[in-house]
């Protein structure tokens, strides 16, 4: 049964982890508080957090490995920040990732079909004001379950009443909570493979100035375990890790695919530029340890006309161009004007000549 937790015997380590679950930590569905636009509801704020028996006991998400037909018990603790006693709604649903890499779990309105409908939790709990609750929890793996990772979540919510634009009353639904790993033992297969590798260039029009390779592909889970996808592309003689540092873990639960760009900069537009992907995917154990997959590769390439330095070689050509044909019209009027001197030399000669030959 669930059982309060007084604020004054609850461990230091519990509430950095409650105050952790305020801003969503592990599985995030909605708002850590909820309220009316109006003074006539009070804000409810609350967390959800794996426990132990006494309260939560630091961890961010439950993880467990269950041979098929057992049965695994567990806790979670609810927190109450409010100022009123809340009655919150508590599910257990099926849990993904988003095509960003999101951790997320199935609406109210979706019926599970996976691990989400081996939780068995109580519908609902009740905490006072300040008060944190613990509350018990199974995980019972049916005996046909496959082996491999199955995720699921488990929320704590509060249906709120706010008013919409056009003044009718709507409810609303905010839940909080943690994610729910099992690993049903039995044959472990991870693998992963890429699909649709393809590759874009963007050119500079400085032809001063490199263009850039906009490599997309898809990372593909063919295994039974989750897996964390890494690796490397080469473009151009350019190397770009991914994911790049400050961005989100890209975690995929079996039989997930996730699509991934990778921009590549600084590539000299030289007609073909060959692509390359390596995936080195890492898999993650229930006690935290991981291990890499052979590298899996897959190649592509991106036209690259130089057409910026193109057109810069053909106003040369033309400067040129322009430049010898002023010369050699320079040189062929400087040359008539040379042969028009001679012959008005030689007929001042002629006519020299006559005058002497006259005035014998």
């Amino acid at each position: 049964m669930p059982h309060p937790l007084s604020r004054r015997e609850a461990p230091v380590r519990a509430l950095l982890a409650a105050a952790l679950a305020l801003i969503l930590v592990g599985l995030t569905t909605g708002a850590a508080s909820a309220a009316d636009d109006t003074d006539e509801q009070p804000t409810i704020r609350w967390s959800v957090t794996p426990a132990d028996e006494t309260g939560p006991d630091g961890r961010n998400a439950v993880e467990h490995d269950i041979d098929p037909g057992d049965t695994v018990a567990d806790h979670f603790a609810v927190r109450n920040v409010s100022e009123d006693t809340v009655t919150f709604r508590l599910a257990a649903a099926d849990g993904f990732y988003t095509r960003t890499g999101r951790f997320d779990m199935l609406p109210a309105d979706q019926e599970s079909v996976d691990s989400g409908t081996w939780i068995q939790i109580p519908e609902e709990v009740t905490v006072a004001a300040g008060e944190t609750v613990v509350v018990p929890f199974e995980i019972v793996v049916p005996d046909t379950a496959e082996p491999g990772d199955h995720a699921a979540g488990i929320t704590a919510s509060v249906l709120q009443v706010q008013s919409s634009d056009e003044g009718a009353n709507v409810g609303v639904e905010s839940r909080v909570g943690f994610r729910v790993l099992t690993r049903v033992t039995g044959e472990i297969t991870p693998a992963a493979e890429i699909g649709q590798a393809a590759a874009t260039y963007a050119l500079s029009w400085n032809p001063l100035r490199p263009g850039e390779v906009t490599v997309t592909f898809e990372v593909v889970n063919t295994g039974n375990t989750r897996l964390v996808a890494e690796g490397v592309v080469e473009a151009g003689g350019k190397t770009v890790a991914f994911p790049a540092e400050g961005e989100i873990t890209q975690e995929l639960l079996p039989g997930d695919s996730r699509p991934l760009a990778v921009v590549v900069d600084d590539v000299w537009p030289l007609f073909v530029v060959p692509v390359s992907v390596t995936l080195d995917a890492v898999v993650v154990t229930m006690d935290g340890t991981t291990s890499s997959l052979d590298p899996v590769s897959a190649d592509t390439l991106a036209w690259a006309i130089p057409w910026p330095q193109f057109i810069v070689l053909a106003g040369l050509a033309l400067v040129i161009a322009a430049f010898v044909w002023g010369r050699r019209r320079s040189k062929a009027r400087i040359a008539g004007l040379l042969e028009e001197a001679r012959a008005q030399a030689r007929e001042e000669e002629r006519r020299s000549a006559e005058e002497s030959v006259n005035a014998r």
